[in-house]
Formats: C-alpha cells, structure tokens, sequence
C-alpha cells in the first residue's frame, strides 16, 4: 500500500510539472505574434494536456485519483518570469522561448527522476519514458527557434 502512494505521490507532482508546461505553452501562444510560433506552442499545449490524462489513468489504476488541471508553483514562475521578460525586452519571442526552455529542461529533471526509480514505476515506465521522450522533443524545437531568432 505504501509504494502505491508513493507513485501516485510521483505521478501527480508529475501532472503538475505538465499542467506547467501545458498552461505556459497556452500563455506563450497568446503573447507570441508570430503565427508559425503559436501553432507550435499550441501543439505542445495540447501534447502536455494527453501526457496528463495518461498519468491520470495510471493514478486510477493505483487507487489514487488527481483532479489537479493546473500546475503548481512553478508554472506560475514560469509564466510571470514570461511576463517579466516581455516587458523588459525587444525580442519578446525569443524571451518566450527561453522561459519556455527553462520550463522544460525542469520537467525532462522530474522525469529523469522519477525514472531513476524503475521499482515503483516498472508497469508504466514505458509511458514515463514515451513522455519525456516528447519533451525532449518539443525542448529541441524550442531550441532551433531560439536559435533562429537570436541569429536573426
């Protein structure tokens, strides 16, 4: 009984990171100008949303429920430090995309963490793994745009 709360305790802070991610996503899409960077940030959104359901799944399946839509601390961090670097600078879009760094390096950390430990999580390591996967993903998207744009 003790590690099935142990997973649902790791599942849901793990819901919360991507509720952060899916809420700094939608916040960067509403501020961005950019058509193209939008349908990116969009499209990520929408991604942390389903990772969410997943693990929401996997929480039921270990007696837990999570009724948890938005994100925890960090995200709030993460979309004022936004807001912050809007103001303050010319390259509004590469200052998203910097946050937006940041947000997901720290979520690919909790997930590298909870898959650290393949004892609690072995029936859904392949989910966690998929997941972070998708991060990585989106992180080096994020990246090349980045990249673009300071060049620019």
């Amino acid at each position: 009984m003790e590690n099935n709360k142990d997973i649902v305790s790791d599942l849901k802070g793990l819901i919360n990171i991507l509720n952060d991610g899916k809420e700094g996503y939608e916040s960067a899409a509403e501020t961005t100008e950019s058509v193209e960077l939008k349908s990116v940030f969009l499209k990520n959104a929408t991604e942390r949303a389903v990772y969410a359901q997943e693990l929401k799944a996997h929480i039921a399946q270990h007696g837990g429920k999570s009724e948890n839509e938005d994100g925890g601390v960090l995200g709030v961090l993460h979309r004022t430090w936004i807001d912050i670097k809007q103001a303050l600078s010319s390259k509004e879009d590469a200052a998203i995309l910097g946050a937006i760094e940041t947000g997901e390096k720290a979520a690919i950390e909790k997930f590298d963490a909870a898959l650290e430990d393949y004892a609690t999580h072995a029936d859904h390591i392949q989910l966690l793994q998929k997941q972070r996967t998708g991060i990585l993903e989106a992180l080096r998207e994020i990246e090349t745009y980045h990249q673009r744009l300071e060049r620019a």
